[in-house]
């Protein structure tokens, strides 16, 4: 089964993630532009941020056999820094026209200032200037009322709910995004957000039409593997094979491909996979390691993830 894990940041991620992404059937991958961990304090750093999740990874994960794409986006957590957040809003219209750049996002709100929401509006307007999707992180505290106004204001600025992912959504959440439009984004994520299981109980209550299973992974205790580990459950569980593939793939691929960026093509016609290549100069191998190198479409086997 070919998968798509619509939310990694791969760039807190090894490559030993992108192996094993790959053999368990990721087949491609969307990086979203989110917090780091350390406050940015100045834009020049935002600036090679978002360079190197429109370059470096891109490449990265290429080497793997993994289509990588992102969404560009001011953060709503440092959307709170307004100096910072004045000057990635400078740079966001260049990196948005960039290849590979699938939507706006992750963007939305983290404890509901009134930075973050002036951020959030002028992000918007940036999407429907260039007909692209968005991605909406949902608050981690006061989280029903927080989804609530995301689509709210998305609405308040016209913004066609079939052109926005609402991320990272729970129990209490999951109704209300799935009756106003939207796609109802789920982020499997070790002991917080969303788990397999509760995964699997949501699809047997709500099915697949609009739904978007994603791992998340970043710095923090997460996991690469989520989306492959969930698809394994839900199918274990009685889960209809087309219903997994609706919310572990075609529907990743429907709601980010109106970007017109993301391609089923890209990944079953792919390029040579050859690690002798560089990127600026820059290798994946380290200490005379073997390079791995294979002819288009030459597919190594994959396959669900079994716990």
């Amino acid at each position: 089964m070919m998968m798509i894990d619509p939310h990694a940041h791969m760039i807190s991620r090894t490559t030993d993630d992108y192996e094993a992404m790959a053999a368990a059937g990721i087949v491609a991958l969307i990086e979203p532009a989110f917090w780091t961990g350390q406050p940015r304090t100045f834009v020049g750093t935002y600036v090679d941020y978002l360079s190197s999740i429109v370059g470096w990874e891109r490449f990265r994960a290429g080497q793997f056999g993994i289509r990588h794409y992102c969404t560009v986006g001011l953060n709503s957590k440092e959307a709170n820094n307004e100096e910072l957040a004045e000057g990635v809003m400078e740079w966001l219209p260049r990196f948005a026209l960039k290849e590979g750049v699938v939507a706006i996002g992750e963007i939305g709100y983290d404890e509901q200032t009134p930075l973050e929401d002036k951020y959030f509006r002028l992000q918007l307007e940036l999407a429907k200037e260039l007909s692209l999707p968005v991605m909406i992180h949902t608050p981690h505290r006061d989280k029903k009322r927080g989804t609530s106004r995301s689509m709210d204001v998305c609405e308040e600025h016209g913004i066609d709910p079939g052109m926005v992912i609402v991320d990272h959504n729970n129990e209490e959440t999951v109704e209300e995004t799935l009756e106003r439009g939207y796609w109802a984004g789920f982020s499997i994520y070790p002991s917080t957000k969303m788990g397999n299981a509760r995964m699997v109980e949501l699809l047997k209550k709500y099915g697949g039409d609009r739904i978007i299973v994603d791992s998340a992974c970043d710095w923090g205790i997460s996991d690469s593997l989520g989306v492959p580990k969930t698809a394994s459950l839900a199918l274990k569980s009685g889960i209809a094979p087309e219903t997994v593939r609706k919310v572990c793939y075609q529907n990743a691929l429907d709601a980010y491909g109106q970007s017109g960026q993301i391609k089923e093509e890209d990944w079953l016609n792919p390029p040579a996979i050859d690690q002798r290549t560089v990127f600026e100069g820059n290798s994946i191998l380290r200490g005379g390691r073997e390079p791995r190198i294979e002819a288009p479409g030459e597919q190594r086997s994959k396959g669900l993830i079994i716990e």
